[in-house]
């Protein structure tokens, strides 16, 4: 039994609401980010950064004060606007390739605690304890925990229908993005909603690990305030095949020791490599690696791997992770022959999520600083549910979840 609530959300006015939203900070480069910043007042990039100047230069206490006057501020001149009533929301993304629909609400904290709201990704404490500071310290939260639902009929069925109704927003974005949101405020529409959440027995995190864990440590230290808000936090509900899944591509800065020709011999122990010379190729299904090595491309066939045993219900929750390409290459390549055994903090590997061009990390390596490159087939959501629900954690960057919510489009406030 899952439980949703409607809640008040702070928006962008109506007028304004394409000048407001952004990215996630991190996307930006810090030369698009200085732009962004000095031709566009209304940029939701103003509250996350206030003082850009001279943010290096402050503490985070004074840095999050600073985000909290600034949205304060943002509030005071209209930029943004609270809602009057409890509301659900309908939000829709088109890309150029996809549309992804889904409903925004408050999720329950009991849920996550006990295990209704599932996990598939582990958290960095340091983390955790920096983001629930923040949203203490800030007093609000506008980026919502991405969470699954396995796909009913009926809710797809009133999604179609909603979206025939009067929008509160269209707008364009300058990624060639377009941007819808419907505002559910009726009763009968929100009891109904509630209800069919109440009959789905588990949702699963895909993407917001860290805010839903620091949203739980929030929780547990301030229980004794009883402040309803802290019993919940924000998330966008997607049902699981409407949801885009990329792997995360590695680069590693070095071949540990080995010669071209030792590392391809050590790596025939597991794999059948072919050679596709100039080729770009990728995966094309599971047990099936790409490399980029010296100028060529690589196919890497995994010689155990003629076989799913996720597909066939893996006897031991130890086959699962087995099973998964990630930790295929990992137990296989990356710790063995490479010598990366922490894939969070060893500065010899980086990630490149697989949405970006294959070219982009050809010309990576081809430019020196790494030698060599793997590309995986991305998992799909059958892989990630068989983890969460067995108590099983993925390797660090094995998935790359799409849709993105854009900065600033609602706010939740606690």
């Amino acid at each position: 039994m899952s439980k949703i609530i409607p809640f008040q959300a702070v928006r962008p006015a109506p007028d304004k609401v394409a000048l407001v939203t952004c990215r996630n900070y991190d996307d930006y480069s810090p030369a698009e980010l200085a732009s962004w910043l000095n031709f566009n007042p209304y940029s939701f990039l103003h509250v996350i950064n206030p003082a850009y100047v001279h943010s290096q230069k402050i503490t985070l206490d004074k840095r999050f004060k600073g985000v909290a006057h600034k949205y304060q501020d943002f509030k005071n001149e209209s930029t943004l606007q609270e809602d009057i009533s409890p509301s659900f929301y309908l939000y829709q993304i088109e890309t150029k390739s996809q549309s992804f629909s889904g409903i925004v609400a408050g999720t329950s904290i009991e849920d996550y605690k006990n295990n209704v709201i599932k996990k598939h990704e582990d958290t960095l404490q340091y983390r955790v304890e920096l983001f629930k500071d923040y949203l203490q310290q800030t007093g609000f939260n506008t980026e919502p925990v991405l969470i699954t639902y396995p796909d009913n009929f009926e809710i797809n069925n009133w999604i179609s229908e909603k979206k025939k109704e009067q929008p509160i927003y269209h707008f364009s974005t300058t990624n060639k993005e377009n941007h819808t949101l419907w505002k559910v405020d009726s009763e009968t529409e929100i009891n109904w909603l509630q209800k069919k959440f109440e009959a789905i027995p588990e949702l699963y995190i895909a993407d917001g690990h860290h805010r839903s864990a620091s949203a739980e440590l929030l929780y547990d230290q301030n229980i004794a305030f009883e402040n309803e808000k802290l019993n919940y936090f924000m998330s966008f509900l997607i049902a699981e095949s409407n949801v885009k899944i990329y792997e995360f591509n590695r680069i590693v800065r070095d071949l540990n020791g080995n010669s071209k020709d030792d590392f391809l011999e050590k790596l025939s122990e597991h794999f059948i490599l072919i050679s596709k010379e100039q080729e770009l190729w990728k995966p094309q299904s599971k047990f099936e690696f790409g490399m980029y090595l010296d100028g060529s491309f690589y196919a890497l066939f995994f010689k155990q791997g003629s076989k799913s045993n996720l597909d066939a219900g893996a006897k031991n929750v130890n086959e699962i992770l087995e099973n998964l390409d990630a930790q295929i290459l990992y137990d296989k390549v990356l710790k063995p022959i490479l010598g990366i055994e922490d894939l969070r903090n060893d500065e010899r590997i980086e990630y490149i999520a697989g949405k970006q061009s294959i070219l982009t990390l050809k010309e990576l390596v081809d430019e020196g600083e790494f030698e060599v490159g793997f590309m995986l087939f991305p998992s799909d959501i059958s892989e990630i549910k068989a983890v969460a629900d067995n108590n099983l954690i993925m390797p660090p960057k094995s998935t790359y979840i799409e849709p993105k919510f854009r900065s600033g489009l609602m706010v939740y406030e606690l």
